[in-house]
């Protein structure tokens, strides 16, 4: 009986643990897609309007935990050269690249 109630204990403080994680992963991701989209309008005019939200959506579902948070943080602080930086960084990579074609076909209804 003991060890079926440290089982279910674990169980439930893992559960918690997993979302406190998620919460906090997805503020993270919130926080960071302000500075994204404020580069996306203020240093990459050639983007649609339409296309901001989901173009932000590519960079930061093609950025890594650390990327995300240092977004995050220059959501707060305000946005660098780094910053910028670093958005063009993911936007060079293939993933990115490729989710971006696909939203603008997708969003544009170009293709």
């Amino acid at each position: 009986m003991m060890i079926r109630t440290l089982a279910f204990s674990a169980l439930v403080a893992l559960t918690a643990c997993e979302q406190t994680t998620r919460a906090v992963d997805d503020a993270a991701r919130r926080s960071a897609k302000l500075a994204v989209s404020e580069i996306v309008v203020t240093r990459f005019p050639a983007v649609p309007k339409a296309l901001v939200t989901p173009f932000t959506d590519c960079v930061i579902d093609n950025s890594s935990a650390r990327e995300i948070g240092s977004f995050a943080r220059d959501a707060v602080i305000g946005v660098s050269d780094t910053t910028v930086a670093l958005v063009r960084t993911v936007l060079e990579r293939p993933e990115t690249q490729a989710c971006v074609v696909r939203t603008g076909v997708n969003v544009l209804g170009t293709g």
